[in-house]
């Protein structure tokens, strides 16, 4: 018998692959051998089940980053690269179809991105600054509207940046020069 778990992983997988609202109920139903009846036991709507991989796809990030464990800086760094292992593996439908086809799915979602931003980014900016490792002259508020805010969009707007550069490559360009920018003359930044 096919389990709530096995529904939801079949799910983001092809959610994620293929995009939420072109992969059907039917074919998930049939990629699992069920009836559409029987997901439908697990989920009230196919937007329920689209939270519910959105929720999955956080809690599995989550876990994740929570043993990082550094400076602040090379903390910050971990974490996105970790999110565009993550998101290397999404087609950028999965993102927007959030936005136009299912707006709960996409509120669950952007409440996380405002809860990495403001809960862990912004405070390791905070204390990286307090340390001396930021100059002091950075607004910190606008530094990360700037360069961190929805950042995966601009990554997942052109279907070829994962394609055409690596993991390493758009880490170092959206992320690391970045800080490295702000940071004080001399501190070298150090993440492996």
């Amino acid at each position: 018998m096919t389990t709530k778990q096995e529904v939801l992983e079949c799910s983001v997988s092809n959610f994620t692959k293929f995009g939420s609202k072109r992969f059907t109920m039917d074919e998930l139903a049939s990629e699992l051998g069920i009836s559409k009846k029987t997901i439908y036991k697990f989920f009230d709507s196919k937007e329920d089940l689209v939270i519910q991989c959105v929720e999955l796809l956080i809690k599995n990030y989550k876990n994740e980053i929570t043993s990082i464990d550094g400076n602040p800086i090379s903390s910050i760094i971990l974490i996105y690269k970790k999110a565009f292992q993550h998101i290397a593996h999404f087609k950028p439908s999965f993102i927007f179809g959030l936005k136009k086809y299912y707006p709960k799915a996409n509120l669950v979602f952007d409440e996380f991105r405002d809860y990495i931003l403001n809960t862990i980014i912004y405070p390791f900016l905070l204390i990286a600054q307090t340390d001396g490792i930021i100059r002091p002259e950075v607004n910190l508020r606008l530094f990360c509207d700037l360069y961190f805010v929805r950042f995966e969009e601009i990554a997942l707007k052109n279907n070829t940046f994962f394609d055409n550069y690596t993991n390493e490559e758009l880490l170092n360009h959206f992320i690391v020069f970045n800080l490295q920018g702000i940071t004080v003359e001399g501190y070298k930044i150090d993440f492996e």
